[in-house]
């Protein structure tokens, strides 16, 4: 199924591609404002599902799909003629996964989580801002959110040990 939208870039894109569906979020990309926590919300239920693995296991699989991701979002950048499309919320899920890496039980700590991430995301402190200007290709589409998911889970843990 091809999308239907008046964004021409976003009518390159099949929901029927693996690739697609992925880089949009399962389809949460395509939300028509802030589409980039709607993309961090859609990584819940991936979170939840993930949650009772053993730390190795979590770390090894957040690993693979940070990997992944830069294909994925590369694909898509390339399929849609655009660098780092806001539709494109792949890297907002990875981020949120990292965000929770050993991150203390209860939806108040997810919720914590998932604004620290989306404020590091938004603001984009430095380095995070010049890695996403300087650096495109899958490889740069992902690593400003891996790194706000790193500022973001930083911040959770000295909140959970100090709290």
């Amino acid at each position: 199924m091809k999308l239907i939208s008046t964004d021409p870039a976003l009518a390159r894109l099949s929901l029927k591609n693996p690739l697609h569906f992925l880089a949009l979020g399962f389809g949460s990309g395509l939300a028509a404002k802030a589409p980039g926590t709607f993309g961090t919300l859609a990584a819940v239920p991936l979170y939840l599902l993930m949650q009772p693995l053993g730390l190795g296991s979590y770390l090894a699989l957040t690993l693979v799909l940070a990997l992944a991701g830069i294909v994925i979002c590369d694909k898509a950048a390339k399929d849609m003629g655009v660098h780092d499309h806001g539709a494109i919320v792949w890297d907002e899920v990875v981020g949120l996964l990292i965000t929770l890496v050993a991150a203390p039980a209860g939806w108040g700590w997810l919720l914590v989580g998932f604004c620290l991430f989306r404020l590091f995301d938004i603001l984009k402190p430095w380095p995070i801002r010049w890695l996403d200007a300087k650096v495109h290709g899958g490889f740069g589409i992902m690593i400003d959110d891996v790194l706000a998911g790193i500022f973001a889970f930083i911040c959770l843990q000295l909140l959970a040990c100090y709290l």
